[in-house]
């Protein structure tokens, strides 16, 4: 489902994002190096989203996505979409941009979560890690391992944030991070496993400026075993999301 999550496949009466909705923790997780087209998957997930939710909230105004960025690298960087998707269409008008600065902008907002009047079906936050500067955080709390501490006590409040909007309704949180992808930091990766139900993982293909994106469950009544998965290949061209079918990839 990995295509139909991050992929404009067309308008479809099914809703790829149903997969989740029975699990308890719905924080995932997409990893992978600089450069590989995080936000723009991103992007077409918030944009997918709106397009499933948007038959059940026709006549409502409130966003079903809210997505979480800093604005300064966003517009150096703006995210590409699929081909085929009308840049006037009004699902970009169920997508709230939201710019914040650093993690304590996040702990705001997830901290008055139960004051809302609506909630959103996903909320999304571009590059997750590069919000906590390591200097602040290790001042703040007088530890050198400071910004491990506020990542911990950020993901905690996102957890009991999202875990009270599925009280609800429904309600998904995607995080991105380069720093987990490179693999420089043990306790970095034991963090996010604590929190994270499912990653989703990009890699290089041996084609240049291709990739692999496959996801991996770490529930533990997830039996996936080893063995060959779907992964969807990718490529960015001409300012456009290319999705370039699926290929068969290791489970890890």
């Amino acid at each position: 489902m990995v295509e139909e999550i991050f992929f404009w496949r067309g308008s479809s009466n099914s809703n790829p994002f149903q997969q989740f909705q029975n699990h308890s923790n719905l924080i995932l997780l997409l990893s992978g190096p600089p450069t590989s087209g995080k936000t723009s998957l991103l992007f077409q997930f918030a944009f997918n989203v709106a397009s499933s939710s948007s038959s059940l909230h026709s006549n409502s105004s409130y966003p079903n996505v809210v997505f979480i960025c800093n604005r300064n690298r966003l517009d150096s960087k703006p995210p590409f979409l699929s081909q085929g998707i009308d840049p006037s269409s009004n699902v970009f008008q169920r997508i709230q941009m939201k710019y914040m600065n650093d993690d304590e902008d996040i702990r705001k907002y997830f901290a008055a979560f139960h004051l809302y009047d609506t909630l959103p079906d996903a909320v999304v936050i571009d590059d997750f890690g590069d919000f906590f500067d390591n200097k602040v955080c290790q001042q703040r709390y007088a530890n050198s391992r400071g910004r491990d501490l506020a990542m911990i006590k950020s993901l905690a409040l996102c957890h009991n944030a999202i875990n009270y909007a599925n009280q609800k309704g429904s309600c998904m949180l995607l995080l991105s991070d380069t720093h987990a992808h490179q693999g420089d930091s043990p306790r970095l990766h034991f963090i996010y496993k604590k929190w994270i139900h499912t990653t989703f993982t990009i890699k290089e293909d041996d084609i240049s400026g291709s990739f692999i994106l496959k996801g991996k469950s770490h529930s533990r009544t997830d039996n996936t075993g080893t063995g060959s998965i779907k992964a969807a290949k990718y490529s960015i061209a001409l300012q456009y999301l290319v999705f370039d079918g699926l290929v068969n990839d290791q489970v890890e």
